[in-house]
């Protein structure tokens, strides 16, 4: 069994904390609220008067009443935007005391959605998403996990930690369900949530793929634009992501077909396009995690041409290319379109990452073939 550690975001979290307040967004049941508590000192848990849960009826009376809880240095507020003039709240709350008390501010797809919607918090806070737990984050501290145990229960702390069939069956049933009823019904005005189930149950099996909304529009009988609202707002509730294909016509690239992966990588039910997703999730780690810590504007993308080579990832950094990556779960032979691309596009770094053991430079092309988890810990992933 897996142990549970400090989180990747934690010493930045903590450092940003003594000049601004810092905001935590990400997937329900990510782990957000435990991270926070892992700043208290003492009682680290809900018991500790320094954590206010907006859901519960004590903590909102006191908010309500512009109270806070006494001889404390760090404020926690869980679900404070549940309130409709939450940013008002806690604009008040950080200039009356921020001398002497920090706010950190937990949320799910609430939270990223609703502090968009006004300027009133601007320049007082940093923003952070949790994303699952990943190889690097899991190997931090010298413990060696599985990577078939990453890779068959998720990244999601419940299911990883228990490795057990039955609790991730039942943990995917009740995630799904709570997404769906509540998350949904709060966030969007939606009323064919039967549908979009549908659609849900449907989109694993697309992992990979160019994704076609027309394809789906007739599959679900509605229209094609009605589709790809509904992808948006799974996106919004972090469901799954989508990413744009990236060239030029010098090697005559698709321009709009996007390709969807899942915040959890398990939900794919075929091996090798359940890891392309693992991959994904960590690519897309690394893109935020230097947004919301560096300040660039990172992008992750792909490379399709219009005679369908493909090759799987591209890291952007301020819109130049850093590296891409194609995924393997075999590892003898070297990806054409990989060799392909590398002849004819700028991408300074190529890489062939697979579930193997084989590490190497093919002295042809320049494209090193290497384990994930080398590569993990190569390019510092988090």
């Amino acid at each position: 069994m897996l142990m549970r550690q400090a989180r990747y975001i934690q010493s930045s979290v903590k450092k940003d904390l003594a000049k601004k307040m810092v905001f935590v967004g990400g997937p329900r049941q990510v782990g957000k609220t435990t991270l926070a508590l892992g700043f208290l000192a003492g009682d680290a848990t809900t018991e500790n008067p320094a954590y206010l849960n907006w859901d519960d009826p004590e903590s909102r009376a006191l908010l309500l009443q512009g109270k806070i809880p006494r001889n404390q240095s760090l404020l926690l507020l869980d679900e404070i935007h549940k309130y409709a003039r939450w940013r008002n709240l806690v604009k008040g709350l950080f200039d009356k005391h921020r001398s002497r008390l920090s706010i950190l501010v937990t949320g799910s797809a609430r939270l990223d959605y609703y502090r968009k919607g006004g300027d009133s918090l601007q320049g007082r806070y940093h923003y952070y998403r949790l994303h699952p737990f990943s190889l690097p984050e899991l190997d931090a501290d010298g413990l060696r996990a599985s990577l078939d145990t990453l890779l068959r229960y998720g990244g999601f702390p419940e299911p990883l930690f228990a490795a057990d069939e039955r609790e991730w069956r039942r943990w995917q049933r009740d995630h799904r369900e709570r997404v769906l009823r509540e998350d949904l019904r709060d966030l969007e005005r939606v009323r064919e949530i039967s549908l979009i189930e549908l659609l849900l149950s449907h989109l694993p099996n697309c992992v990979g793929s160019p994704l076609s909304a027309a394809s789906l529009g007739r599959l679900l009988q509605v229209a094609p634009a009605t589709v790809e609202n509904w992808i948006a707002i799974l996106e919004r509730l972090y469901v799954c992501f989508r990413i744009a294909p990236f060239g030029s016509s010098k090697i005559r690239a698709v321009r709009k077909e996007k390709k969807l992966y899942f915040w959890d990588w398990s939900e794919v039910p075929e091996r090798g396009l359940r890891f392309e997703n693992l991959v994904a999730c960590q690519l897309l780690k690394y893109c935020h995690w230097i947004e919301d810590t560096q300040g660039y504007t990172m992008d992750l993308r792909y490379i399709r041409d219009t005679d369908k080579r493909e090759v799987d990832f591209v890291v952007l950094r301020d819109g130049r290319p850093e590296f891409a990556v194609e995924c393997k779960t075999g590892e003898r032979s070297i990806s054409s379109a990989a060799v392909y691309f590398k002849e004819r596009t700028t991408i300074p770094a190529f890489y062939q990452t697979h579930l193997g053991t084989q590490d190497y430079v093919d002295a042809g092309t320049g494209i090193r073939v290497i384990p994930f988890a080398r590569f993990c810990r190569d390019l510092r992933l988090p």
